[in-house]
């Protein structure tokens, strides 16, 4: 199972961008879905979550600018960002809470990051 993110990249505070990420391999079924963030020096943290009736969790330096979806026959979670902000300046990473067989419990498994760069 892997998950791949994509999206990030360099933009301009007041800008917009959408993160992607899709799982391959072999999933049976995903629960909740995430993105988290670590910026440098920092530890990381919740960004949004969503969970498998759609729920949406957001830290709060983000709501309001921020919006979590997912796909459930794409195996995707997106985070749209808008209104971005240099402290929003971090690599992102996505995560899913997933079960890949019926004897197997839900278990999370990561994405490699994408970095994002807010420039002021």
């Amino acid at each position: 199972v892997q998950l791949q993110a994509s999206g990030g990249g360099l933009v301009q505070a007041g800008g917009s961008l959408r993160l992607s990420c899709a799982g391959s391999g072999n999933i049976l079924s995903i629960n909740a879905m995430g993105w988290y963030r670590q910026a440098p020096g920092k530890q990381r943290e919740l960004v949004a979550s969503i969970g498998s009736d759609d729920s949406t969790n957001y830290a709060d330096s983000v709501k309001g600018r921020f919006t979590i979806s997912r796909d459930n026959a794409k195996r995707a979670v997106y985070l749209q960002m808008n209104s971005l902000e240099p402290e929003d300046t971090a690599v992102y990473y996505c995560n899913a809470n997933l079960k890949i067989a019926t004897w197997t419990p839900f278990r999370t498994y990561w994405g490699r990051g994408t970095e994002v760069t807010v420039s002021s």
